[in-house]
């Protein structure tokens, strides 16, 4: 089921996530409707609080679908390492049509369960990196833009608040 991406202003977005700590159907289900909202949305990462659910939970796919084993399911994910520098345009699905050079970590190593509930430790390099980074931010409540220098965050919001009111987000 394709689930309605979350934008930006909605209180979920702002707020650390529940951890995880049940694996039945449930939760299996939630990440199968996760992947397709995902492709739906053509992202490359979702979060589960950009589908209005406050759950620990997010899946990424840097192949856009085209690899199934690029398919990585993040529960309780902590990164617990980092190096070097990176500095690429960066979006996000809960701000469509909004896209910032954004500096992140060049290498980033989380950890994490699996969809099973069985811990793994994964690094990723580039877009990988970034893309963890990118969700981890999410499911405590932190939103790409954070990064930003706060003239330009704040020239988005303003711009942000000026649709709202003119009913376009």
């Amino acid at each position: 089921m394709i689930h309605p991406i979350v934008k930006f202003g909605d209180e979920v977005l702002a707020k650390k996530a529940a951890p995880v700590t049940s694996f039945g159907g449930d939760l299996q289900k939630l990440i199968e409707d996760m992947f397709e909202s995902m492709y739906a949305a053509e992202g490359v990462g979702l979060a589960a609080p950009q589908i209005g659910v406050s759950r620990h939970i997010a899946v990424i796919d840097t192949s856009g679908g085209k690899d199934p084993k690029a398919r990585l399911v993040l529960i309780n994910p902590e990164i617990i390492a980092m190096e070097g520098k990176q500095t690429e345009e960066e979006g996000c699905l809960s701000l469509p049509s909004f896209r910032e050079k954004c500096k992140r970590p060049a290498k980033a190593t989380v950890r994490a369960l699996d969809r099973r509930g069985k811990e793994f430790t994964m690094t990723g390099e580039g877009l990988l990196a970034r893309a963890f980074c990118h969700e981890t931010d999410h499911l405590n409540g932190r939103l790409f833009i954070s990064h930003l220098s706060s003239l330009k965050r704040e020239l988005i919001t303003r711009k942000i608040r000026k649709m709202m009111k003119n009913g376009e987000w």
